[in-house]
């Protein structure tokens, strides 16, 4: 068994594995068509976002985050693609089993990057290099994608090393060549440097990451702040202590819709939102979690955020619930009418897992007979009122707030099975199926 060990800081080997234009890539690996092709994947409409763009899409500067009207004009032959976020996440999964079949200690950063601490392996799969490159090689035969790794003796030179060689990258950072790596690199480089951080550096001369490591740490502290000088001092002289924590948890989920126009009728977001709180509902189930806190993020047609929160009094991975919650969220949002809306999320956070409490997954109606000792389970019908009412009903409280819950997840789990086995399509809210496909935007 691969022992579980933590390495010092001195001598450890980290990689940072990251799967190369994850969204774009899966498509054109599912549809051999799309191969050598430029690939978009996000909202189709003018008001979409780029979620991944190929590298074919990127040589004419389309990149994520870009609004999808800015890609198209950039490379108009491009081929949009709607992303698929149920299957990434399946795709996910078997990447991120390869990690773990190569260490224990696998830091999961999103679904398609995570670092990986080998040290204690060397005896068992070699040293770093050999590793990353079982790791490249068991990700292209299983998975018929492509990653680029980064090998270093701490995460931050790690991360570095598989962005610069991409794609298909694997840079290896020697821990006697660390500063050597580092030093002739942009400041930009450095965590924690943006684009004001780095004009500011640049007006007294600090252009590479070895400038920052031989200015003196008072000189950075009298312009860029004290925290701030002694963290980028830090990483420029190579010293990154941060351990691979293992088992890294989400912290929130959350789905958005960018609408094709300006939505004045509060009543016409509500689609959009079910919908959003159904996908949302779904991942938190998919993770084996549960959310608390409920968050309505609205986006004013002249891109005033305005966000809404409750919490509820009991976790839950229940679209319906988080459904009304946020209808009732929706009602405290002042100018609708007057501004306009352009775009709606969901998020949920204060995440547990379904096991909390005692409770097994996703049946709260299971319990234990006082009189007998042993668990008996009551079966009831599915409950589909409610979900269509002019106005959010009042969400049930203590006892009938679990049972409630209990009839609303497994409704979920029935959902995602149709979905799983006929496709995202085949089963919908009646309210939303004349509203279309939104532009996904999931964090």
């Amino acid at each position: 068994m691969i022992p579980a060990t933590v390495a010092s800081a001195q001598n450890r080997t980290i990689l940072h594995v990251d799967l190369d234009a994850f969204y774009a890539s899966v498509e054109q690996r599912d549809e051999p068509a799309l191969r050598g092709q430029p690939v978009i994947v996000g909202g189709g409409s003018r008001r979409g976002v780029v979620c991944a763009a190929s590298y074919e899409a990127r040589r004419y500067g389309v990149r994520s985050a870009m609004p999808m009207a800015q890609a198209m004009a950039l490379c108009p032959h491009g081929i949009v693609r709607q992303p698929r976020m149920a299957h990434y996440a399946d795709v996910s999964a078997r990447f991120f089993a390869i990690l773990c079949a190569h260490s224990p200690l696998v830091e999961g950063l999103s679904l398609d990057e995570a670092f990986v601490d080998v040290t204690a392996v060397k005896k068992l799969l070699g040293e770093g290099p050999q590793v990353a490159a079982l790791i490249k090689s068991r990700v292209r035969k299983d998975l018929g994608l492509v990653a680029s790794v980064g090998v270093a003796p701490n995460k931050f030179a790690a991360k570095i090393g598989s962005d610069l060689h991409k794609p298909d990258g694997l840079v290896v950072v020697e821990p006697d060549g660390l500063l050597a790596f580092l030093h002739p690199l942009p400041v930009g480089r450095l965590w924690g440097v943006g684009r004001v951080t780095e004009q500011a550096l640049g007006a007294f001369g600090v252009r590479t990451i070895g400038d920052v490591a031989s200015t003196p740490l008072d000189f950075l502290t009298a312009r860029i702040g004290r925290n701030l000088a002694v963290h980028l001092h830090a990483l420029a002289n190579g010293v990154d202590e941060r351990p691979v924590k293992p088992d890294r948890e989400a912290v929130s989920m959350s789905h958005e819709h960018t609408f094709e126009q300006d939505e004045k009728d509060p009543q016409r977001l509500v689609p959009s939102i079910l919908l959003q709180a159904d996908q949302v509902a779904e991942r938190l189930r998919r993770q084996g979690l549960r959310g608390r806190v409920v968050t309505l993020k609205i986006k004013y047609a002249n891109h005033k955020l305005v966000t809404r929160r409750r919490t509820l009094s009991l976790a839950t991975a229940d679209g319906q619930t988080l459904g009304q919650t946020a209808r009732t969220l929706l009602a405290e949002v002042p100018g609708i009418a007057q501004l306009g809306v352009r775009l709606t999320g969901i998020g949920v956070a204060g995440l547990e897992p379904l096991e909390a409490n005692g409770v097994k997954r996703g049946d709260d109606s299971e319990r234990d007979d006082p009189s007998t000792g042993t668990a008996t389970r009551t079966r009831t019908q599915l409950a589909f009122t409610g979900l269509l009412s002019p106005r959010a009903p009042q969400l049930p409280e203590g006892g009938e707030a679990r049972r409630t819950r209990a009839r609303g997840e497994r409704l979920g789990r029935a959902l995602d099975d149709i979905r799983g086995r006929f496709g995202p399509g085949a089963i919908a809210r009646a309210v939303c199926l004349n509203d279309g496909e939104p532009d996904e935007s999931p964090e």
